[in-house]
């Protein structure tokens, strides 16, 4: 007994040394976002603000935390615009590749809404999202996690702005929204989020969204760029294949419910709170093409499937439209769609620690760091 406290406290010493060097080190990275020390300075007390134990990380309660009399500095640092907030979120991108890259990895797409009470804040509407399960008034995110076996993190978001407000310039000017800034639908967001990951060399081999991101130009840039997914789509979506024995057409609803007992699989799309996340599963091989159709740099053959998911205690069902390298194993792309939930893992996460501040999950040090503060 005696042995094991000292071990525990042997580790908990460690750790806490451990986040302490990262935290250092994290501060020198962003030092350069800075043009004055005091501002800096005030920076890194923002960030161990935001790691702090409060359950609500107000302006005069990181205030507080930090030693001053008022909220003031730290309002400061969000509402100045000298420093780039989009050369953070590089700063962090390139740390969670640092220490969670690997080649098959994940890049999981989705959104969530921050519930608000007035009108003034940047985007803010009368608008549905999934977080409250309805339409209300919010802020709606679109972001972008990488996970891999080493670990998941966000290295991009985008605030999603509706057109009453893209097509108000004054509204726009009050809000410090750039002047050039149009409206971009949340798919089109999220293609821009799959370009900067691909520019800036991100390893990834896969990506997952849910039905708001499942059709159109990210399965064709996804195509060229020679990346599999598996991304969600409604039950009234059209499949068709070709070249294959068993050929299907129709709404996935229809598929499915033409599908035998013997082409249902129950596998698990990775670990919960719970224990395995286990539900039924079909995948259809739709056709099989040639990469190079879509990017002379590929080569191969590919398969365009439909993915079907069905939950095991109400036979509830979910779509999702597939990419992916031919002769890909159903478990494969189980467990690409699995991945979704790393996302959802990493926006509680980030709620209760920064109080709607988005932050890092799963790297040390950089934990604390606001990938968007809105």
């Amino acid at each position: 007994m005696i042995r094991r406290s000292w071990t525990q406290a042997a580790s908990i010493e460690e750790t806490l040394a451990l986040w302490a060097a990262s935290l250092r080190e994290i501060k020198k990275r962003i030092r350069p976002l800075f043009g004055q020390e005091r501002v800096a300075k005030n920076a890194g007390l923002f960030l161990e603000g935001l790691l702090g134990d409060e359950q609500r990380k107000t302006g005069w309660m990181r205030a507080e935390a930090a030693g001053d009399p008022g909220p003031w500095r730290q309002q400061a640092i969000l509402g100045r615009r000298d420093w780039d907030a989009d050369a953070l979120r590089d700063i962090v991108r390139d740390y969670v590749i640092e220490h969670l890259a690997d080649d098959d990895a994940v890049l999981v797409i989705d959104e969530t809404g921050f519930l608000k009470q007035g009108k003034a804040s940047c985007g803010v509407a009368r608008q549905y999202t999934g977080s409250a399960g309805k339409i209300t008034n919010c802020q709606i995110g679109v972001f972008a996690a990488y996970v891999s076996r080493h670990g998941h993190a966000f290295i991009d978001r985008a605030l999603y702005l509706p057109k009453e407000w893209t097509d108000d310039p004054d509204r726009l000017e009050a809000a410090y929204v750039p002047a050039d800034t149009g409206f971009a639908t949340k798919p089109k967001l999220a293609t821009r989020m799959i370009a900067r990951a691909i520019a800036a060399a991100v390893p990834f081999e896969w990506v997952a969204g849910d039905t708001v991101y499942g059709v159109g130009d990210i399965e064709q840039q996804l195509r060229q760029a020679g990346k599999g997914y598996a991304l969600g789509v409604s039950s009234a979506h059209v499949f068709r294949s070709w070249g294959k024995r068993r050929l299907v057409s129709g709404t996935a609803a229809d598929i499915a419910s033409t599908r035998r007992s013997s082409d249902w699989k129950r596998l698990s799309a990775g670990d919960g709170t719970k224990g395995p996340r286990l539900h039924d599963w079909c995948y259809l091989e739709l056709a099989d093409l040639d990469a190079g159709q879509f990017n002379s740099a590929n080569d191969g053959l590919w398969t365009r499937g439909l993915l079907i998911r069905r939950r095991i205690a109400d036979g509830d069902l979910a779509f999702f439209t597939t990419w992916c390298p031919a002769g890909t194993a159903i478990e494969k792309l189980v467990a690409v769609e699995g991945h979704r939930w790393a996302i959802e893992d990493s926006f509680e996460t980030a709620k209760k620690t920064s109080s709607g501040s988005i932050t890092m999950r799963a790297v040390p040090g950089m934990a604390g760091i606001a990938t968007c503060q809105w």
